[in-house]
């Protein structure tokens, strides 16, 4: 069976508990699932799992700070095409770089390869919806298309 990591890119915490909360309901639904809030790219498992971002943006379309590191791991590396994964990003659409961040890992790691088995989730926190609500609705849905169950 597959498992899930999920990379987080937080700098106030949506983001953050979005991704606990998923983590949660995978382990709870019997997917082997963990979670990296400090993530390292040599320390995240490539094969036989799924990467899924969530990410916020900060500033100006930027990476959260707990990202950056990570990105530039990333972008270092030649050939992913081994490594699938999913987004999710979480903005502010009141502003003109509204999910920059969770846009720009998507593409980084299509260039190098990495296989997307999902198209990206994009969450806009002034929805009425809380973000961690609409990502447990979206999950099942997700789980079914990555095949995971």
């Amino acid at each position: 069976m597959s498992s899930v990591n999920i990379i987080v890119g937080s700098q106030m915490g949506s983001a953050e508990y979005v991704a606990e909360q998923l983590n949660d309901a995978l382990n709870n639904q019997g997917i082997n699932s963990q979670l990296h809030d400090q993530p390292e790219f040599n320390e995240i498992d490539q094969q036989n799992t799924i990467w899924l971002v969530c990410t916020s943006t900060y500033g100006a379309g930027d990476y959260p700070d707990n990202l950056i590191g990570f990105i530039e791991q990333v972008s270092q590396v030649d050939d992913l095409s081994h490594l699938k994964y999913s987004v999710i990003a979480l903005g502010d659409t009141s502003y003109d770089t509204y999910n920059l961040a969770g846009r720009n890992v998507d593409t980084l790691l299509s260039q190098k390869g990495a296989v997307k088995v999902a198209q990206r989730l994009e969450l806009n926190i002034l929805d009425e919806a809380l973000p961690e609500d609409t990502a447990l609705a979206w999950l099942d849905s997700w789980i079914a298309q990555t095949g995971l169950k």
